[in-house]
């Protein structure tokens, strides 16, 4: 817990001026509202009986305390501003840090979580240190001074009540840290419970159409209630810890005033042997003080569980900020002018060291060939894919891309050579023409458009309100052919000198396939080609079809040569022609 508040306020040194400017607001404005329990045990001193009462130094007096409050609020307004840039310029110090560490984490490590729980961490676990942050730095701050304050304050009116309350007040912190050791555990399982019902809920959102297909609606009830159940448990189980941290320290602050009313009204009515003489107006002023002196106690202690829940969610985004990044490649060499021609050498990978996967895998490759990448799910295909990118690192091997190990190039000049277009479409909030000309952000409005006829993208693009101006995203109404066929515009508008696509026409009609096809022939002229596909029949005029199973490439050749084998590829090709 100590390094994770060490961390965290790391953050808030650069903006340490906001902090210093805290603090002097908080002396000034604690320090004048500390002199006003003086002003009232002078204007209590001022009634001496009946009709015995000095209204020339009461009005003095109630001036002055107008003044003294007004100044006081004034100066706590300021502390609060000064809080509250301190605490919000911290967060988003924060979150831009785990928002760039998102981008240079592994892709292993994507792939091991889910969005909802990575998107919890980002923007709720965020809003939980920054509350935590707001209410414990205000209560601390003013906390303190007040402490302090009224300790002077009561020192000068009576030293040996003063030195009662002083040997009291350890009782407050002595509940209160063993309550808060209690409810620490409770908050750090309560904030994975959380982040887990957001992934189930983000999920479900996400796929309402397969889950209605599936008739997947009570199973996700209960897997939700499972999980909101516990959760509620959990989260019962810290909520009664962290409400007993005030009720605790009032009853011990009780105490406290209890004593000083009792051992204060001795001395005001003459026992004096061990408190000392004290009138009514000190004694109202030392009671003031004494409730004063409790009072950042039970607010501090009531914030108590705020902190817990932060520093809970703030080790969340710590365990995402130590996580190992993707090795600086800046020095490395620039891949440039790639000619297309490609080899895999002897390369061996596994996402799970103890489950094999690609083992000593060779394939030369020349440059403009259509290379098609065959066989059942989970044999390797798109593992292939994710090597040639660097998205994972092989585990021994070597890939060599125009006469250049991809392990001695860069990553971007490496991907820059490449373009992809995936099953799975994806378009982000933003124009059509932003979204054609995302790898191409200096592209024309001509060469945006021509790259969206030549995939036959055009005819429908014009037919939306505002054309290549509409503003578009996931959720948009768009098609998933309308989608794709965006997608693929990308890659023509980048003209890249290889191109890989993976099942990259899926999600396309028939009769828009078979235009897109023709593109697509146009596009590869010349150009390095991995296609990765179920359906055979697109796959048919490749330079060479990979057949692959269990990691390894079986068979290798041509349609024609593949087929008169009558091997594992023809039995796949007839097994989708069947009749």
């Amino acid at each position: 817990m100590k390094n994770t508040l060490r961390r965290v306020f790391s953050y808030a040194r650069p903006y340490i001026g906001y902090f210093v400017l805290t603090i002097l607001f908080a002396a000034m404005g604690v320090s004048l509202s500390l002199a006003v329990p003086v002003f009232i045990g002078e204007a209590v001193d001022c009634c001496i009986g009946r009709g015995d009462v000095d209204f020339e130094n009461l009005k003095k007096i109630a001036a002055a305390l107008a003044l003294i409050v007004v100044s006081s609020t004034l100066f706590q307004w300021l502390m609060s501003l000064c809080t509250n840039k301190l605490a919000f310029l911290t967060v988003r110090d924060l979150r831009a840090d785990i928002f760039n560490k998102l981008e240079r984490v592994p892709l292993r490590y994507i792939d091991r979580h889910s969005k909802g729980e990575l998107t919890s961490r980002v923007i709720n676990d965020i809003e939980i240190v920054s509350d935590g942050l707001l209410q414990g730095f205000t209560q601390f701050f003013s906390g303190v001074i007040t402490i302090l304050g009224t300790l002077i304050f009561m020192m000068t009116i009576n030293v040996k009540i003063a030195l009662v309350v002083v040997f009291m007040t350890p009782l407050s912190f002595i509940a209160a840290s063993r309550i808060t050791k209690a409810t620490h555990s409770s908050y750090m399982q309560q904030s994975k419970l959380r982040g887990d019902m957001v992934a189930l809920a983000e999920e479900m959102a996400g796929n309402q159409k397969l889950v209605k297909a599936f008739v997947y609606d009570e199973r996700a009830i209960e897997r939700f209630d499972r999980i909101n159940s516990e959760y509620g448990r959990v989260g019962a189980k810290a909520t009664f810890y962290s409400s007993m941290t005030n009720p605790t320290t009032r009853f011990v602050n009780g105490l406290i005033y209890a004593a000083v009313g009792l051992l204060g009204s001795l001395g005001a009515i003459g026992y004096t042997s061990f408190v000392g003489a004290m009138s009514v107006g000190k004694l109202s002023s030392f009671l003031a003080y004494a409730n004063q002196y409790t009072k950042p106690f039970n607010e501090i202690s009531g914030v108590f569980a705020e902190l817990q829940n932060a520093v809970a969610s703030a080790q969340r985004i710590f365990d995402v900020l130590d996580e190992e990044e993707v090795s600086d490649d800046t020095d490395k060499e620039v891949l440039t002018g790639c000619r297309g021609d490609l080899s895999f050498r002897n390369v061996y990978f596994s996402y799970n060291p103890k489950i094999k996967l690609i083992q000593d895998f060779t394939l030369d490759v020349k440059a403009g060939e259509r290379v098609a990448i065959v066989g059942p799910t989970g044999c390797g295909k798109s593992t292939i894919i994710n090597l040639l990118l660097r998205f994972y690192d092989i585990d021994s091997g070597d890939i060599i891309v125009s006469g250049k190990n991809i392990s001695d190039v860069t990553r971007d000049s490496l991907r820059s050579s490449f373009g992809m277009v995936l099953q799975e479409t994806w378009v982000f909030t933003g124009t059509v023409a932003e979204n054609i000309a995302y790898g191409a952000p200096d592209a024309s409005r001509e060469q945006i458009i021509e790259a969206a006829k030549s995939v036959y993208a055009h005819g429908f693009i014009k037919r939306l309100p505002q054309g290549y101006d509409t503003v578009i995203s996931e959720d948009s109404g768009l098609s998933q052919g309308q989608k794709q066929l965006i997608c693929i515009a990308r890659i023509m508008l980048m003209d890249p000198p290889m191109l890989i696509l993976d099942e990259a026409t899926s999600s396309i009609d028939l009769r828009t396939e078979q235009r897109v096809q023709k593109a697509f022939a146009k596009l590869m002229e010349g150009r390095t080609s991995f296609v990765i596909a179920h359906r055979l029949s697109t796959i048919k005029n490749s330079d060479t079809i990979l057949v692959m199973k269990d990691g390894n490439i079986i068979e290798q050749g041509d349609h024609n040569e593949l087929m008169d084998k009558g091997g594992f590829y023809s039995e796949l090709y007839n097994s989708q022609f069947a009749t």
